[in-house]
């Protein structure tokens, strides 16, 4: 029998991939997502002897690959492999993990939880889930560790479906140890998550970002093809996490990929509207040696979420990578905020106004970020519920920008961009459930020896406030590095999910 899912309603009108959602203890219609009539393609003759990955349905899909380790575990003899196998130009020695050692954890159940997908410091260690406590009292207390079967994955973005029951955490590396790239949580008891499942793309790799399905499931970025070059895709999977389709299948929306750089990192879904943004980054394989260098993209895709196609693509003039892309809540033109890392500027995307050549969507200067964002490698963010606040993590700047786009024609600086803030490269940003505090990871990427990319980072949690005025104030933070130093070689927390069960009877997942 399948897995049921109760449809989630949103709370508000949160155009950012409807990432906010309100669970109510009612009889609500079950959706029976893995049952659902989708078209596969027949991948019998490509996939051979292939095992398709097992969610918790049961079923397979021909979409979905999750391959055993090239080098199996064997206790006693393979760990001294972790040490001595020497680093390759791309590809890694698939080594298998090592274990840590027991680590002691609080039986505590605050209010409001933090999920830190996390890399072993050492890349030798199995990467991990560490579930804390954000409530005041007890803020930064480690209530579980939750370890994935697999190491090196360097792991990169992390989501919640819709019910709060599933997490799921890309690997950015996975695929230099031919291991599995996306690791499934089963957050049904959320002081207690369990390893789930892992599974792998057929056509893509390089997980990156998540949005919920309303009824059950996910859509996600997929950077790079699977061999980690372009064009990439955008994966979708059921309920249960199995990949089901890697979009596009059309011949246009094909050809689209195939004539331009397509390499999706940023994704935010208006499914009210029925479309959705991804924005293109880097290539991911010119990020590793040797390279010519970072092949970076000016570009976004506009989508047609219903029918899974792309209605066309819009440009940025010398955008040099749009890591991020996020609808306004509320909007009235359902604009959304992309960020160009090259010129370190906020650019606006009408997806519904027409251009001078008559294709659909148009991208206008919005702000400029300053010196401090210029080639800075990366630039995330996020936008308040109320669609009146935005803030923009600077890597290689170390700062934090808020900006008040209550009036899009007259945006206002909310930080002093000349301040020395107390965080040395942040990246993943969410603002909490309750709009009181903003939570920033101060971690990108590094690679190592092997790639060109390697950001400074202070390896922690910065749980910032928010003033009323939409300023922020920095004063709490969770050490991971300190923390797993000896038992893992450091940590390197890159995203975070937040539950907030402040109302038990209506739980947000963020």
């Amino acid at each position: 029998m399948a897995r049921t899912v109760q449809h989630v309603p949103r709370i508000g009108p949160d155009g950012n991939g409807i990432m906010r959602y309100q669970l109510r203890r009612a009889n609500l219609p079950k959706i029976y997502a893995a049952d659902a009539d989708l078209p596969l393609p027949d991948l019998t003759g490509v996939l051979g002897g292939l095992t398709g990955g097992v969610g918790k349905t049961g079923k397979r899909s021909p979409l979905d690959l999750s391959l055993d380790p090239i080098i199996p575990l064997i206790p006693g003899v393979t760990e001294p492999l972790s040490d001595n196998a020497p680093p390759l130009p791309i590809l890694q020695v698939p080594t298998p993990p090592l274990e840590s050692e027991p680590f002691p954890v609080s039986n505590i159940k605050p209010k409001k939880i933090g999920y830190f997908w996390t890399g072993a410091g050492d890349n030798k260690h199995k990467d991990f889930l560490v579930t804390t406590s954000l409530d005041d009292d007890t803020f930064g207390t480690i209530i579980g560790i939750t370890d994935v079967p697999s190491s090196g994955n360097s792991p990169h973005h992390l989501g919640s479906s819709a019910d709060g029951k599933l997490l799921i955490g890309g690997g950015l590396l996975s695929l230099l140890k031919t291991q599995d790239t996306a690791f499934y949580f089963d957050v049904s008891d959320p002081y207690h998550p369990k390893f789930d499942h892992s599974n792998r793309g057929v056509l893509s790799s390089i997980v990156d970002e998540i949005r919920a399905k309303p009824d059950g499931g996910f859509f996600i970025t997929y950077m790079g093809s699977a061999a980690g070059t372009a064009p990439g895709r955008l994966v979708e999977t059921d309920a249960a996490g199995n990949i089901i389709h890697e979009w596009p299948e059309d011949v246009p929306s094909t050809l689209n990929i195939l004539g331009e750089q397509f390499s999706p990192h940023g994704l935010s879904i208006d499914f009210e509207k029925g479309i959705a943004l991804t924005s293109d980054f880097v290539v991911p394989y010119t990020i590793l040696k040797p390279t010519t260098g970072i092949q970076k993209a000016n570009t976004l895709r506009l989508w047609n979420i219903n029918s899974r196609t792309i209605i066309s693509t819009i440009h940025i003039p010398n955008g040099a990578g749009i890591q991020d892309v996020k609808f306004i809540p509320g909007n009235p033109e359902s604009a959304a905020l992309a960020t160009a890392v090259g010129p370190g500027e906020v650019w606006i995307i009408y997806p519904f106004r027409t251009a001078a050549d008559g294709t659909q969507g148009v991208a206008e200067l919005l702000y400029d970020l300053g010196p401090k964002a210029k080639e800075s490698v990366a630039i995330y963010s996020d936008i308040s519920a109320d669609g009146k606040l935005a803030y923009f993590t600077i890597t290689l700047g170390n700062h934090v920008a808020a900006l008040d786009i209550s009036d899009l024609n007259n945006v206002k600086r909310l930080d002093d961009p000349e301040e020395t803030q107390p965080i040395i490269g942040p990246h993943y940003v969410k603002i909490s459930p309750d709009g009181k505090n903003l939570l920033v990871t101060g971690y990108f990427v590094q690679a190592g020896d092997i790639s060109v990319l390697n950001t400074p980072a202070d390896y922690k949690g910065h749980w910032i406030d928010i003033l009323d005025d939409g300023s922020l104030s920095f004063n709490r933070t969770i050490d991971f590095e300190s923390t797993f130093t000896r038992t893992r070689g450091g940590a390197r927390p890159h995203s975070v999910v937040i539950f907030d069960l402040t109302d038990p009877e209506n739980p947000i997942y963020y």
